[in-house]
């Protein structure tokens, strides 16, 4: 039953994943490096951080249990989207995507730093009803020193947690509400 699943998975990731084959890019502009296997929360937040940034999504098509032929599959489809970075990015393409992850991290502390001392920042939290020390967000590199941050309240009970979100300047150490 599992290996008829498994041929199932290839066969639909095969015709499902449209893809322009001369560029491994997807419909939407982005490039898709398929995983499998328990996941690292804390690197999936720094990808989704410079996602916009290198056109990258990291996609996971299977659990921790797998078999060898799908992750044969799973290999072969990577190759053709790292040939397609390389040649977009140049042949050290993994070295830069490591080093803006790491760049990024560092980035997110200087974000918030700016944000715990801004008026604008501090008031839509106290709007919110959320704590200073219990701030959950998504950070976006949106360019150069600029950043977008969604603000969530967890404690709210509607599906949209979703309460503000500021653009952030780290250069100025600006902060302006966006909504």
């Amino acid at each position: 039953m599992l290996k008829k699943l498994s041929l199932l998975f290839i066969v639909i990731l095969t015709f499902s994943c449209e893809t322009k084959e001369e560029t491994m890019i997807h419909e939407d502009g982005y490039y898709r490096i398929l995983g499998f296997g328990f996941s690292n929360m804390e690197r999936e937040k720094l990808q989704a951080g410079i996602i916009d940034k290198w056109k990258i999504k990291h996609v996971d098509v299977a659990g921790c249990v797998v078999t060898e032929k799908l992750m044969d599959s799973i290999k072969t489809e990577n190759q053709k989207t790292f040939a397609a970075l390389e040649k977009r990015y140049g042949k050290d393409w993994r070295t830069k995507y490591e080093n803006d992850l790491s760049h990024f991290a560092m980035n997110q502390v200087e974000v918030m730093d700016v944000l715990i001392t801004n008026k604008l920042f501090r008031n839509e939290l106290k709007k919110n009803d959320i704590e200073i020390d219990d701030v959950d967000k998504n950070v976006k590199e949106l360019d150069e020193g600029l950043y977008k941050v969604v603000v969530y309240n967890q404690k709210l009970k509607a599906e949209n947690k979703e309460c503000f979100s500021v653009q952030v300047n780290t250069k100025e150490r600006t902060v302006n509400l966006i909504k």
